[in-house]
C-alpha cells in the first residue's frame, strides 16, 4: 500500500549528558556522543532508532554521522521497511564496518514496520514478554564508598540485579564495599578486559566468596585460550563481550566461555542479533543482550528482542540524565514489553 511507502528520512546528531559520570577500566565517560534516526511514512507514522557508537570497536558520532545519509538513501530506495532481507543485505554492504550506524537504521526499519501493522515489535517476532528477564543496573568505577552508595542508591530504586565494573588496584575492596551495602542483590561483574588470564583465576576465589553470578571478559578480546583457562580453572562462570562481536565469533568461543553477550551495536542491527544469540544458543551457551550508553530510541530495540535470552543489561538510557525519547518501563528493572502498544515502544520524548 501506498501509505506504507518510506516518505522521509532524518538523522541528529545529540550529546546527551551521563548522570554524574560512568568509568570503566578504559576511560571515563561524561556525554553520550549519539546519533537519532527517523523514517516517516505517507501515513505520517515514525519509526526510531538511535545508534550509540563505541570507539573500541572504531567507531564515533562523527563516523556514524558520515555513513547514515547513504543508509538511509538504501531504506529510501527499497522504500517498503516490511522488505527487512533485501535492507539488511544492502546496509550490510553499503557500511559494513559501521555497525552501531547499521543498527540505528535497522531499528527504525523494524520499529516503522511493526507501527504499520498495529502491533508491538515483540509480538511481530512471536515473543512473550512476560519472558523477559530483569535488567541489570551497572555501578561503574569509582571510589569503594562511592561504589556502595550507589549501589545501595540501585537497590532502594528496586534494581535487584547489579553490574559491577572493575579493572582497577584495588578491585576487591570496591566489590566488597558494593556487596557490604547490596547484600541480596544479584551482582555479575565486568572487567572489560582488564586482567590477565592468571589475575582473573585467582580472582574468581574471591568473586565466588562475595556471591558473584558470572565474570564478564576478564581478559583481553583476542585471549580466547585465556578465557578458556578462566573458565576451566576459575571459580565462577564467564561471559564473551568484546570477545564475541557478531554471529561468526561464536564458534571460537563456544567452548571457552559459559555465556555471550549480544549487542545491536556490536553486531549491526535486530537480525543480526537473533542470528547471534541463535547461533549461541545453538552452541549450549547461555546469553545475554547487552548496551552502551544509549537513547531509549535504541534500547527499546534491544528490549523487544529480550524474551529471547537468560540475562539482560539494558540499562544505557537509564544512565543518562536527559533523553529526546521515551521508551520501554523499567521499573524495578522489570522489562515492561506488555506496556509497548505498537513498535519498540519508544517515542518522542514530551
Amino acid at each position: 500500500m501506498a501509505e506504507h511507502t518510506i516518505a522521509s528520512t532524518t538523522f541528529e546528531r545529540v550529546a546527551l549528558p551521563v548522570d554524574g559520570e560512568f568509568t570503566i577500566s578504559r576511560g571515563t565517560t561524561q556525554e553520550a556522543d549519539l546519533v537519532t534516526v527517523e523514517l516517516t511514512d505517507q501515513a505520517g507514522r515514525v519509526g526510531v532508532g538511535a545508534a550509540g557508537p563505541s570507539s573500541y570497536y572504531g567507531e564515533s558520532a562523527d563516523s556514524v554521522a558520515a555513513a547514515v545519509p547513504e543508509l538511509l538513501s538504501v531504506v529510501e530506495d527499497v522504500g517498503n521497511p516490511h522488505r527487512q532481507q533485501p535492507i539488511k543485505r544492502r546496509l550490510a554492504a553499503t557500511a559494513p564496518d559501521e555497525a552501531a550506524a547499521r543498527a540505528a537504521v535497522s531499528i527504525a526499519v523494524h520499529d516503522l514496520a511493526a507501527k504499520q501493522a498495529g502491533e508491538p515489535l515483540y509480538q511481530r517476532f512471536g515473543l512473550d514478554p512476560d519472558a523477559a528477564p530483569e535488567t541489570s543496573y551497572t555501578v561503574a568505577i569509582d571510589s569503594p564508598a562511592a561504589m556502595a552508595d550507589h549501589a545501595s542508591e540501585a537497590v532502594a530504586d528496586g534494581y535487584g540485579v547489579l553490574k559491577v565494573k572493575l579493572g582497577t588496584d584495588r578491585d576487591r575492596e570496591r566489590l566488597e564495599a558494593v556487596r557490604g551495602a547490596a547484600p541480596d542483590a544479584r551482582v555479575r561483574v565486568d572487567a572489560n578486559c582488564d586482567w590477565t588470564a592468571e589475575q582473573a583465576v585467582q580472582n574468581t576465589a574471591w568473586l565466588a566468596d562475595l556471591g558473584v553470578e558470572f565474570l564478564e571478559q576478564p581478559v583481553p578480546a583476542d585471549d580466547i585460550q585465556g578465557l578458556r583457562r578462566v573458565t576451566r580453572q576459575g571459580e565462577v562462570p564467564v561471559a564473551a563481550d568484546e570477545s564475541c562481536v557478531t554471529a561468526g565469533d561464536v564458534p571460537a568461543v563456544a567452548d571457552a566461555v559459559d555465556v555471550v553477550v549480544v549487542k545491536l551495536m556490536k553486531c549491526g542491527g535486530l537480525r543480526p542479533a537473533i542470528r547471534q544469540i541463535q547461533t549461541a544458543q545453538a552452541h549450549g551457551l547461555a546469553v545475554m543482550l547487552g548496551c552502551m550508553l544509549e537513547s531509549n530510541a535504541s534500547i527499546a530495540g534491544s528490549c523487544a528482542l529480550t524474551p529471547l535470552v537468560e540475562y539482560a543489561d539494558l540499562d544505557g538510557a537509564l544512565l543518562l540524565a536527559s533523553d529526546r525519547y521515551d521508551g520501554v518501563q523499567m521499573t524495578d528493572g522489570r522489562i515492561d514489553l506488555a506496556a509497548a502498544e505498537r513498535g519498540t515502544g519508544a517515542r518522542r520524548a514530551e
